[in-house]
């Protein structure tokens, strides 16, 4: 049957694009008066909390009902606070500390920004259970390598978010933690004795009361050994809906993605999977266009017309989008009541204010420090300004690339004269690394690694540096596999700006 109206309609109310700007394109607002259901924001569309909350005034002028989502998990991923780094430490360091009442309240606090800002919708938290150390994409974004520890503070992040009126997204269902493929790049596999233990955290938001929860990319052999599970009925509806009872919104990982886009196209991949259970595309990451928006939408009404895709599947989408839109719009903090405000929630605010102020956030990242000593030499704190050494490696993509993070900025400010060198893979060869020992044999030494255990050239690099220095002090600010490296290991057990200035308060003295 031909394209109509009404169904091109009802395939743009399961639709989340992204766009570029800090303000909404025309085409955008174009299809918001159509009835596309939302928009997903990253940082490219972020300048400060005032426009924010212009930018989500002007779509819920264009469509009331919108839903505006956006991936802040804070910690290594944040979008609100992407320029700056965030103001609250990341899953794996609450898991750390495993104070419940305080992820609660972190969460609460980053609800009560989002609502500020006009969105409705966090794809967070993570409750994936990341019992696999050189898993490439997930690491310091799950709450930990305990099933039982994930569940319990997942569960917090979601109460908190959604005290704020905020609906939380939990990802990446039924678990990408046991897992050594980004699925950015390809398809990662679930191990077959490995479902038990991610399911639970999932299982356990879901009777929590968890409003949305997002797929993972992922192939789960024990219930599908051909589908990722963003295109398995068997995972989606047989396991998520029906086994585990979970009657929300499924909304998809970016659907641009290798893992699905490869084989089927990004609107194939769209359309297979509406028919397989999901209730809403989340795209744009990667492909921010008027005309990848009209091609996804395009793709699911022509798999209708070709009976591949049930029109009534794609209707009791809608339904379920239109649901979580109007909790949103009910769920007693409208956020529309509130964009604009200026400030933040307890004690942190929105896009990166001071963080030396003791805010709720360093609080947190102060409480999940470690220390290990395992030389009285060098002195802590330091009697004199370092020479600090950060080895930076390349990010996954779910992580802006541009946001700062480690410990030699905030360190320069609590020790004036610090000098700060970054490097890359590839820049720490021998002669670059004996002049760089040259330059800092008269200072203490700093040397920041950041998963160190996943990148064999910063384990070369550190090696290189230990062997001609003893008394180096180790900040880890990734994954901590080991803790027995420097005269001094600090573990921050994450990369937020809050971590880099908790560890610079140790080695400043400065508490």
């Amino acid at each position: 049957m031909p394209m109509s109206g009404d169904l091109l309609r009802l395939a743009d109310a399961v639709l989340f694009p992204g766009f570029a700007g800090h303000e909404p394109p025309d085409w955008l607002r174009r299809r918001l008066g159509e009835g596309l259901a939302g928009v997903a924001l990253f940082s490219r569309n972020i300048a400060g909390p005032a426009q924010v909350a212009r930018l989500t005034s002007a779509l819920r002028a264009e469509n009331p009902s919108v839903l505006v989502g956006i991936d802040e998990e804070s910690g290594e991923v944040t979008r609100l606070e992407a320029a700056t780094g965030s103001s609250r430490p990341g899953a794996y360091a609450l898991g750390v500390v495993d104070d419940v009442a305080m992820s609660e309240t972190l969460a609460a606090d980053l609800g009560a920004d989002l609502a500020r800002a006009g969105i409705t919708i966090d794809f967070a938290p993570s409750a994936d259970v990341n019992s696999n150390p050189n898993n490439p994409v997930i690491g310091l974004r799950s709450f930990g390598a305990d099933p039982a520890l994930v569940s319990r503070h997942a569960r917090a992040f979601v109460r908190g978010l959604q005290s704020a009126g905020v609906a939380a997204c939990v990802k990446h269902f039924p678990g990408h933690g046991d897992t050594t493929v980004d699925s950015h790049h390809g398809v990662p596999e679930m191990a077959a004795d490995g479902i038990e233990d991610a399911l639970l955290p999932f299982a356990d938001v879901v009777r929590e009361g968890v409003k949305a929860v997002m797929t993972g990319h992922l192939l789960v052999p024990s219930y599908d050994g051909e589908l990722p599970a963003t295109l398995s009925p068997k995972v989606l509806t047989g396991l998520l809906r029906e086994e585990l009872g979970f009657q929300g919104m499924i909304i998809t990982d970016a659907i641009e993605m290798a893992a699905v886009a490869a084989s089927y196209g990004i609107g194939g991949a769209s359309a297979r999977a509406i028919a397989a259970g999901a209730d809403a595309i989340c795209v744009g990451g990667e492909h921010a266009d008027e005309a990848t928006a009209a091609g996804i939408r395009d793709a699911i009404a022509t798999a209708v017309t070709q009976g591949l895709l049930p029109e009534d599947r794609l209707a009791d989408a809608a339904r379920r989008v239109r649901e979580l839109a109007a909790w949103t719009a009910s769920s007693g903090r409208p956020a529309g009541t509130r964009a604009g405000s200026p400030g933040g929630g307890a004690g942190n605010g929105v896009l990166g204010g001071a963080v030396g102020d003791g805010g709720a956030g360093l609080v947190a990242a102060r409480r999940a420090v470690r220390v290990v000593r395992r030389s009285t030499t060098p002195e802590l704190p330091l009697t004199a300004a370092p020479h600090v050494v950060e080895l930076a490696p390349e990010t996954n993509l779910a992580i802006d690339r541009h946001t700062p993070w480690g410990v030699g900025e905030p360190l320069t400010g609590l020790l004036p004269g610090t000098v700060v060198t970054r490097m890359t893979a590839g820049e720490t060869t021998g002669p670059a690394l004996e002049r760089l020992l040259g330059a800092a044999a008269a200072r203490p030494l700093v040397v920041v690694v950041r998963d160190v255990h996943r990148h064999p050239w910063q384990e070369e690099a550190l090696r290189h540096l230990l062997s001609a220095r003893k008394d180096v002090v180790v900040v880890e600010m990734g994954l901590p596999a080991r803790s027995d490296l420097g005269a001094v290991h600090i573990a921050t057990h994450g990369s937020a700006r809050v971590c880099g200035w908790a560890a610079a308060e140790i080695l400043a003295g400065s508490l």
